[in-house]
């Protein structure tokens, strides 16, 4: 099945309406400029999409500053592509140029743009890095000597944090695309089949339902234990009495889903059903909870409720997570996270449950956070674990 796309991009408005609001926070904290390393920053800021990025051979530069448009410091590689987003200054070096990566352009850029606090903000918190080489970076700090560099990361977080219903259409989209696959998993998957065999079948499914890309797909069989939630398939041959569980996360013009489904082939044991049962509870819950003022933690206990989990306890450390343009944002669902939830977050419900010993069962859905009921953009998964024979 094809699915009726969103357009890729985003019209300008979009982007000064995130510049602007950057702006504004910006001068809240006093910071001059924020200065962003990483794809996703990069692109929510500037709309330049490419893979490109795979390479690690040269660094890409955006500088946000106090008043107007965006600049970009990049590799005269992505000159004429970048001139087609919104950006109307852009500044290149030629690349590869390993002894000056575009240090000395970047320098020029942020001593221009930083006279009032003398202070460049960066994400340096939780969940971000900082991608050029060390030594660059500390070159860069010599050659803008007397500048501070501060974090920056709340700024991103929030920004980030709620979505536009331009960004939400995006999601929800690839969260149908993956959502029929699971849906045709009886088409898929057939004993006798290796898990790498299904899993190869999966991700084609997948794209020919309108997806850009499925980086992301783990899992396996056996319900055997914490690490094949982030396992390869292997070439084990499904039987009767395996539990199958994929974890996808598909993209739509960089925006991604992060859900899994749980197979049984054949019969199962009771332990395998409760297990299934409870996480499906607890997402129930989830769901019927969720609202804007909730903290994150609180989301995590109504949940942990359910799963009769103890702070500290659980396998995977959080129950869920924010979702968007990458596979995990802020929050976390999980203790001592008091991150409110507000209208516009896409988050995740990932309750996970450890039993037989060393077993695991993860169900996870992707929502909304409305003014009311969340919206849900998966297909909601069964409430009795599927069999496949």
């Amino acid at each position: 099945m094809i699915f009726e796309s969103p357009a890729h991009g985003f019209n300008k408005e979009e982007f000064e309406k995130r510049t602007l609001k950057a702006q504004r926070l910006m001068r809240s904290g006093e910071i001059d400029c924020l200065l962003l390393t990483t794809e996703p920053e990069f692109r929510y800021f500037s709309g330049f999409h490419t893979p490109f990025w795979q390479s690690p051979t040269r660094p890409w530069f955006l500088v946000v500053p106090l008043e107007g448009n965006p600049i970009a410091v990049i590799p005269e590689i992505g000159a004429q592509r970048m001139a087609g987003t919104w950006i109307d200054k852009i500044e290149t070096w030629a690349s590869p140029r390993p002894k000056d990566e575009g240090v000395t352009e970047l320098s020029k850029i942020l001593k221009d743009n930083t006279r009032k606090y003398g202070r460049i903000g960066m994400p340096m918190g939780a969940e971000t890095h900082i991608r050029m080489p060390f030594l660059d970076f500390n070159k860069l700090k010599q050659l803008v000597s007397g500048l501070e560099f501060v974090d920056g990361s709340p700024i991103i977080i929030r920004l980030r944090m709620i979505k536009s219903e331009s960004e939400i259409s995006k999601t929800r989209f690839i969260c149908q695309c993956v959502s029929q696959s699971f849906q045709n998993i009886k088409k898929l998957a057939k004993q006798g089949e290796t898990e790498r065999e299904i899993f190869r079948k999966f991700r084609i499914d997948i794209l020919s339902n309108g997806a850009d890309e499925v980086p992301y797909l783990v899992g396996g069989s056996g319900v055997n234990g914490p690490e094949e939630v982030i396992g390869m398939p292997s070439d084990r041959i499904l039987g009767e009495g395996d539990v199958l569980m994929m974890d996808t996360g598909a993209v739509f013009d960089g925006y991604y889903s992060d859900f899994d489904r749980n197979f049984a082939f054949g019969p199962v044991s009771e332990a395998v059903k409760s297990a299934y049962r409870k996480v499906y509870n607890a997402t129930e819950a989830g769901l019927r909870k969720v609202r804007p003022g909730m903290k994150a933690e609180e989301l995590w206990r109504e949940m942990a409720k359910v799963l009769e989990l103890d702070e500290g306890s659980g396998s995977v450390g959080r129950l869920g997570h924010g979702l968007g343009m990458q596979l995990t944002e802020w929050p976390s669902h999980m203790p001592g996270d008091k991150t409110a939830l507000e209208e516009g977050m896409v988050i995740t419900l990932e309750p996970s449950l450890t039993f037989d010993e060393k077993k695991i069962m993860v169900l996870e859905e992707n929502i909304v956070v409305r003014d009311g009921p969340a919206e849900l953009l998966t297909y909601r998964a069964p409430e009795e674990i599927p069999i496949i024979y």
